[in-house]
């Protein structure tokens, strides 16, 4: 199987969407992660007075992270497959939460550049055709010294971490994603992961679009060594 990519891996969303919420809730400590990663943005004072730019924000699972570690900031959500964003702006947000749907890819024709203090992505940059290029659009619309945050599926290293991977994969991940006639993006999911940076590889990434003061920090759980979070600064004020 070939990975899915732009408007096929969009499709196979706005099927999955449907189940999407219900499948997530029953991965042991996705949401609490994705909060922690929210969290290591570091946003001051509630947030108060910032804007986030949220990508990749599928059913809204990351705009809420993000509420509960910046109630005050003001998010807008960004996601290519109208399935998925739809099932987010059906849910109950305060004042000061919008969502777009876009490509990542054609963000700079849709936002200002330098406008957002910080920009949060949860398991985005493995299913685009060029994260280099998103990295570098993601930098233009920074403010500066505005920071990201990366939340994804990038193994260690280490054949333990691949080897716990196609475990869950085989015997958790994929059986959900064929119960619910999701077994495509399911199989993606398990070779985008595989196939993507290690989570050194991805931190080199980011060094070299130009984020400096890059961090790689691991999460708890089984998901060690298999999700982190990766903190960066943009350009300097």
């Amino acid at each position: 199987m070939t990975l899915l990519r732009g408007d096929a891996l969009s499709a196979a969303f706005d099927h999955g969407s449907a189940a999407y919420d219900r499948l997530v809730a029953a991965s042991p400590g996705y949401h609490a992660h994705l909060r922690r990663s929210a969290r290591r943005l570091g946003l001051p004072d509630g947030g108060r007075g910032l804007r986030v730019l949220d990508l990749g924000c599928g059913t809204g699972a990351s705009t809420a992270a993000l509420l509960a570690a910046a109630h005050h900031a003001r998010i807008t959500g960004v996601d290519a497959s109208a399935g998925m964003l739809d099932r987010a702006a059906a849910k109950s947000w305060p004042e000061g939460v919008d969502f777009v749907h876009a490509p990542v890819e054609e963000l700079a024709g849709w936002l200002q550049s330098g406008s957002f203090d910080a920009v949060f992505a949860g398991y985005l940059f493995r299913n685009l055709a060029d994260p280099d290029k998103a990295l570098d659009l993601v930098r233009g619309l920074l403010a500066p010294g505005g920071r990201l945050a990366v939340h994804e599926y990038t193994l260690g290293g280490s054949p333990v971490h691949r080897a716990v991977w196609n475990t869950v994969c085989a015997t958790v991940i994929q059986p959900a994603g064929r119960l619910t006639g999701d077994a495509g993006l399911y199989r993606h999911l398990r070779r985008s992961v595989i196939e993507f940076d290690t989570a050194p590889a991805f931190a080199g990434r980011l060094r070299r679009a130009g984020f400096r003061d890059v961090r790689v920090l691991p999460l708890p759980g089984w998901q060690n060594g298999i999700t982190h979070t990766f903190v960066g600064v943009g350009e300097r004020s």
